[in-house]
């Protein structure tokens, strides 16, 4: 038997790499104790199988950007602790290697109305975290809200249009009907409440509200309560 050492100490014994080298090996989800993935350089081992992945490379995580459908019962303090490898999308999870490291640091931005469900942005990348804070008021974001009642009379172009509510002047925004009891409204940096307070102008009571995109980044075919990756080609 032999005493226990850090696991990058040991790589460093079989590949001859640097330490840096063997810390960016590991936290990288290329090394593999007895077969399983450890992302922790100072995880003791004995005498058990130490093997590097001939893919590997010591390069440092890219910060990630996550886009999880969040329920609308939940804040944003539950929606985040519903992100976990295993509620990554099957459907969006191939070629993808959900690393510990993905879910460290996570900021939620980009605020979602009252009650709303849908598309919720976690990032660790200060480019988008910048990018969101700094132009929110630039970027429009697109809610599918479920109403009931009878529109009033051209209430379509008065939402399209602007008005006036309850002495309040209202947004202009861009709206249309997806079926008999859903609106489309597209509409940039919507303020608390504002999608409640358009349908009533005209009549309507929401149900349900539900985001589906934030500039150029849409939820897509995520079910309800997992999440995806935002892709390199995704912009907001």
């Amino acid at each position: 038997m032999t005493d226990p050492i850090r696991l990058s100490k040991r790589l460093i014994e079989l590949v001859g790499c640097s330490r840096r080298e063997a810390e960016l090996f590991i936290e990288g989800g290329w090394v593999t104790v007895d077969g399983e993935v450890i992302e922790e350089p100072q995880f003791k081992v004995e005498n058990q199988k130490v093997e590097l992945n001939s893919d590997a490379k010591a390069d440092a995580p890219e910060p990630v950007t996550l886009l999880l459908h969040k329920p609308a019962a939940l804040d944003a303090d539950s929606a985040l602790k519903l992100i976990t490898p295993g509620t990554l999308s099957v459907e969006h999870s191939y070629g993808k290697r959900p690393l510990k490291g993905h879910f460290l640091r996570l900021e939620a931005i980009s605020t979602l109305q009252a009650n709303a469900s849908g598309l919720m942005i976690f990032s660790q990348d200060w480019k988008i975290l910048r990018k969101l804070t700094d132009d929110r008021s630039k970027i429009e974001q697109e809610y599918v809200v479920e109403v009931s009642g009878d529109m009033v009379a051209h209430g379509l172009n008065r939402l399209n249009h602007g008005m006036t509510y309850k002495g309040k002047e209202l947004p202009k925004v861009k709206a249309s009907w997806q079926n008999e009891t859903r609106l489309r409204f597209a509409m940039k940096n919507p303020q608390p409440g504002v999608i409640v307070q358009l349908c009533e102008a005209v009549g309507l009571k929401v149900v349900s509200l539900r985001r589906i995109r934030v500039g150029g980044v849409s939820i897509g075919k995520v079910p309800e309560g997992q999440w995806r990756y935002m892709t390199d080609k995704e912009k907001f």
